[in-house]
């Protein structure tokens, strides 16, 4: 089998080709910058200030990643506390009424010296149980006489009283926070302020 011929005509084109790539060759090797430049005309001063502030805003981003990322940690932290400070309020919230219960007993016992005793022993159970709440941050809120705070108080009826307008003129169930959180708001009759 023969070999093709080579034609005058592609040593030409070859040659051509050839001699083009050698003199861009030379051009690259000639210029003092063998980098690909970002953009046509650019010069070394030029690309130097836009890759600096590429590094800056690169600087920027991960600066602000880390912020976030850190931000995000110190929440995760705070929820998980928050969640092992107030795991015990439905618990609590359960206590409460079996304490709403015994001040009840205590009140309808009234005072007869005949169930004084019994009386009185219901009385220290229930002071025991206060305690008890107290130390795990659980207390009172108080209402009788403050001036009427929808933070803390729930409004169920307005009424006219020697009580300034505004105040809680009576508290019909006491209200309780554990540490910050409001876990039962007091239940309040709300003064319109003396009747004219």
């Amino acid at each position: 089998m023969s070999e093709p011929k080579e034609t005058e005509d592609s040593r030409d084109f070859d040659q051509n080709e050839a001699e083009d790539f050698a003199a861009q060759f030379d051009e690259a090797i000639n210029d003092d910058d063998l980098h690909v430049k970002a953009s046509v005309g650019e010069t070394r001063d030029e690309e130097m200030e836009r890759l600096r502030q590429s590094a800056d805003s690169a600087d920027k981003r991960v600066l602000q990643a880390q912020a976030e990322a850190e931000n995000f940690r110190k929440r995760m932290r705070r929820d998980m506390e928050d969640q092992l400070k107030y795991a015990a309020v439905p618990m609590v919230t359960d206590i409460l009424q079996v304490r709403d219960n015994l001040n009840r007993a205590i009140e309808a016992a009234g005072d007869s010296d005949a169930i004084a005793g019994l009386r009185d022993g219901v009385a220290m159970v229930a002071k025991q149980l206060d305690d008890a709440l107290a130390k795990h941050g659980v207390r009172e809120i108080p209402a009788a006489g403050e001036l009427f705070d929808p933070n803390f108080h729930e409004a169920i009826q307005q009424m006219p009283s020697d009580a300034p307008e505004g105040t809680v003129a009576h508290v019909a169930a006491t209200g309780f926070q554990m540490h910050e959180r409001v876990i039962r708001p007091a239940q309040v009759i709300v003064s319109t302020g003396p009747a004219s």
